[in-house]
């Protein structure tokens, strides 16, 4: 791990990732499962709503960039349960982070709903190589589920980095009746990892995404197998939060950052970024929780359910 000292010769990369909690816009897309977030469903999701939601992820984007060494701008952003290109666009060129420069790729992924995995990055920072969305064939009692995102970009040291990232499917149904979809998502991630290294086998890895299960769950125990490291295991905030997600009052860290042995020496520092602004009392658990967009059908005019993930790496000598 690079110790704080080397900050001063070397170059800081910021890493966010964030599940933005069904950061749909107001458009139907006859192919996908979308009418609940619709202006006359049963979440009245106007426009105003839309871009109240839009502006309050840049802002939480933004806020990312903040520590204890000063503000920067996120390099990467790995964002999760994303509509399409569309709001991928607003995002980056009409609400509050229009002016930051950020360009994107987004998949477009046969999940039922429509909700994709992107990755936000500064091109001046960031210059990306190629990129590729993999498909998850599904198992036979198996909805489709998101793609993988793999992209392959170069820092300003020409440090060459090759990213993955990840929405496996949800419990929904059970944990152990759904925890072979995960183990699918693994297997396939697992080919791609193995792609990656046969061409380059000191290659820079960072598999990122909400992956629906904490630390000790399978999925997360399958990508470590890949000789990746958990940098966000037992991570937390500063406000009270102990992981990205709470659910019936407990916290449960479901959002992930794996490195290859090869990125690890580079790794500085992971934390859950719970600024106040993103967390409201939990008056039934006590506590904090998140301030989401919803709470079941009850508008919250929030952020996201889960809270972001900052990790951040130097480079140089």
């Amino acid at each position: 791990m690079i110790s704080v000292a080397n900050l001063v010769c070397g170059i800081l990369l910021t890493f966010v990732e964030l599940n933005c909690e069904n950061l749909f816009d107001c458009q139907h897309d006859t192919l996908k499962q979308d009418q609940e977030f619709l202006p006359n469903s049963t979440r009245h999701w106007t426009t105003s709503r839309y871009w109240k939601k839009v502006n309050n992820i840049g802002q939480e984007i933004i806020a990312c960039g903040e520590s204890s060494d000063g503000w920067k701008l996120p390099d990467l952003v790995a964002l999760c349960e994303v509509e399409n290109d569309s709001v991928c666009r607003d995002l980056t060129k009409r609400s509050l982070l229009r002016k930051a420069g950020y360009e994107y790729v987004v998949t477009q992924s046969p999940d039922l709903r429509g909700i994709d995995v992107a990755l936000l990055y500064n091109p001046f920072t960031f210059r990306m190589l190629n990129h590729q969305a993999i498909r998850v064939e599904p198992l036979a009692d198996m909805r489709p589920t998101r793609d993988i995102l793999y992209v392959e970009g170069v820092v300003a040291t020409d440090d060459t980095l090759h990213v993955f990232v990840v929405h496996a499917p949800s419990r929904f149904g059970g944990e152990s009746v759904t925890r072979p979809h995960r183990k699918q998502v693994g297997d396939r991630l697992s080919l791609a990892i193995d792609s990656v290294r046969s061409i380059h086998p000191q290659a820079k890895i960072i598999v990122t995404g909400d992956m629906n299960d904490p630390h000790d769950g399978h999925l997360p125990q399958q990508i470590e197998s890949f000789g990746l490291t958990n940098v966000s295991r037992g991570v937390k905030g500063t406000h009270g939060a102990h992981g990205t997600y709470k659910y019936h009052g407990l916290w449960q860290s479901i959002d992930h950052f794996f490195v290859s042995r090869s990125l690890l020496l580079f790794f500085s520092s992971c934390i859950v970024l719970d600024a106040s602004f993103l967390v409201e009392s939990d008056d039934v658990y006590n506590g904090v929780r998140p301030l989401r967009s919803y709470h079941g059908m009850r508008y919250g005019s929030g952020f996201s359910d889960h809270l972001p993930l900052v990790a951040r790496f130097v480079f140089g000598d």
